[in-house]
């Protein structure tokens, strides 16, 4: 397990109304517009979104960037295996380029969310998190790196191209009234030098 150095740290249980701000920035709104569909009579969507957070927490899937008063940034990830996920007719619409495109990346670390507060832009910490998203790549053997953006989330994009990421495929976005500036999902790709000795 790699060691995190402040302000990194694992996401607790408490982080929840943060993490799930920031899944819906970077999600572009979509997050919440499925939290709304999913939400029951009277049931506040934000609600339902922490909770799915707290899953993830649980799973020990995310990351946050805390200078001592909370969540600002976080990163959530996974290994895609070496099987495609299979698509059947009942698969949701909405869901369906995204899935298409996860199933070009296998055998990647796939950045699900990588997101910071507005306020907190422009320091460097979308960098620091990528950077730490490689180092577990590298420690899980992973040979490459992906990402899923909207083509309109054009700072996101530049990040990743900074990065060395490059376009490996894109999709029209199904948009199944939700309402979104986002015309196409672009797919991210990034190759990862071995590490010597291994």
């Amino acid at each position: 397990m790699i060691q995190l150095e402040p302000p990194l740290r694992v996401a607790s249980e408490a982080d929840a109304r943060e993490l799930a701000d920031l899944v819906n920035f970077a999600g572009e709104g979509l997050p919440l517009y499925i939290w709304e569909g999913l939400a029951k009579d009277g049931q506040d969507p934000w609600e339902l979104g922490r909770a799915r957070q707290i899953e993830k927490v649980r799973e020990g899937q995310i990351v946050v960037v805390d200078f001592g008063d909370g969540a600002v940034a976080s990163l959530t990830g996974y290994p895609i295996g070496s099987e495609p996920t299979p698509i059947g007719d009942d698969f949701p619409a909405l869901f369906r380029p995204l899935q298409e495109l996860e199933n070009k990346a296998l055998e990647s670390w796939y950045v699900n969310v990588l997101a910071c507060y507005p306020d907190y832009r422009g320091q460097g910490l979308g960098s620091r998190l990528l950077n730490l998203a490689e180092q577990i790549a590298r420690e899980e053997a992973l040979r490459r790196m992906s990402v899923i953006v909207a083509n309109s989330n054009v700072g996101a994009r530049r990040l990743y191209e900074r990065h060395g990421y490059e376009v490996a495929a894109t999709l029209p976005c199904v948009k199944d009234g939700w309402e979104t500036d986002t015309e196409h999902w672009v797919l991210l790709i990034k190759s990862l030098r071995p590490v010597e000795g291994r």
